[in-house]
């Protein structure tokens, strides 16, 4: 008899303190396999293992590629890799990025709901934008449960909100409920388990693979688009997820709606200041061929140079203004502005 013990929690801004509540609230007799993916620096070394541990309910670790599944412990993503798992081992992948991030909640969502359909808990806490929405939904679809932090509770309510937009969501409550539900649910019999849908199990493989294409994959969960993906160039295809639409390059890289609008805006915004950096050294070179220009005598080049200059001038304002509109600014300039 399979039972529901199997659980899988998604995180970002205001996730740490969340999960930590969460933890602390656990009875000790509750002994699931937990993974966790917390959104993290990808150059930090990361302490989340040993800062979930203090909360006195199971060991954490970051486990290595490849490694068994560990009842009683809790599995957390390592820093710029995406936490994914089999039926009988942990996969630690450094695929194509997702909703912007590295690690994602998506894809160790799916992952799980393709390798253990309804013995699977699926949590969504605090967080901005919509990770874990999708894969929530994919959670939902093979039988497991839908859990999502009540967004009143939540430090950052974009995730959890997102997740309860577009998922039919078992139990929405604050965390300080969330340790009585499951300690009820985990080690319940859990119910059959529908066939695997072939786009959540097309979308699982690509996650799993590194630094390739994954074409054929791509075209099965989707179709294409004339837009290009913000991260590569390659194009676009759409996905209907639902009631949503998503997206995912040939390289495996994906997007939600926010996080496909937020990667536009800063590639605009990066755009526009290269642009505005151009015309600001055009400014210079065209004065300087100006100035040469009058030295020589050549009065009709230099009123050229001059006009081009103000041209230049021109644009590079107008760049200005755009920038500093409230909807463009937020993103860093690039390095050297």
């Amino acid at each position: 008899m399979e039972k529901r013990d199997i659980i899988v929690i998604g995180a970002s801004a205001g996730g740490l303190t969340a999960i930590s509540r969460l933890f602390r609230g656990m009875p000790a007799d509750c002994v699931p396999a937990v993974f966790v993916v917390i959104h993290v620096t990808p150059t930090a070394r990361s302490m989340l293992p040993s800062l979930l541990e203090r909360t006195g309910w199971l060991p954490a670790f970051h486990p290595a590629d490849g490694e068994a599944i560990r009842p009683g412990h809790i599995h957390v993503a390592p820093p710029d890799h995406h936490l994914l798992v089999h039926s009988d081992r942990v996969l630690v992948r450094r695929g194509p990025r997702e909703n912007r991030t590295r690690p994602a909640a998506d894809p160790l969502f799916r992952s799980a709901a393709v390798a253990f359909g309804s013995r699977v808990v699926g949590i969504v806490l605090s967080g901005t934008l919509d990770d874990g929405a999708s894969g929530l939904r994919a959670i939902h679809r093979c039988g497991g449960l839908a859990v999502v932090q009540d967004p009143e509770d939540a430090e950052w309510s974009g995730m959890p909100q997102s997740a309860i937009a577009r998922t039919p969501v078992d139990h929405v409550l604050p965390v300080v409920g969330m340790p009585a539900l499951l300690a009820r649910v985990v080690g319940e019999r859990a119910p059959p388990s529908p066939p695997v849908p072939l786009d959540i199990a097309a979308e699982a493989r690509i996650a799993e693979q590194e630094f390739t294409t994954m074409a054929d994959d791509t075209k099965a969960v989707g179709k294409p688009t004339t837009l290009s993906c913000p991260e590569c160039g390659g194009g676009l295809t759409e996905i209907h997820d639902g009631p949503v639409l998503r997206f995912r390059c040939q390289v495996g890289h994906a997007f939600s709606p926010d996080s496909m609008e937020e990667a536009q805006a800063e590639a605009m915004e990066k755009a526009l200041w290269v642009a505005l950096r151009t015309h600001e050294d055009r400014i210079e070179l065209f004065t300087r061929m100006a100035v040469h220009a009058r030295e020589r005598g050549q009065t009709l080049l230099a009123a050229n140079w001059d006009k081009q200059m103000q041209e230049a001038r021109g644009n590079a304002e107008l760049l200005r203004r755009v920038l500093s509109k409230p909807e463009i600014k937020g993103t860093s300039k690039p390095n050297g502005d």
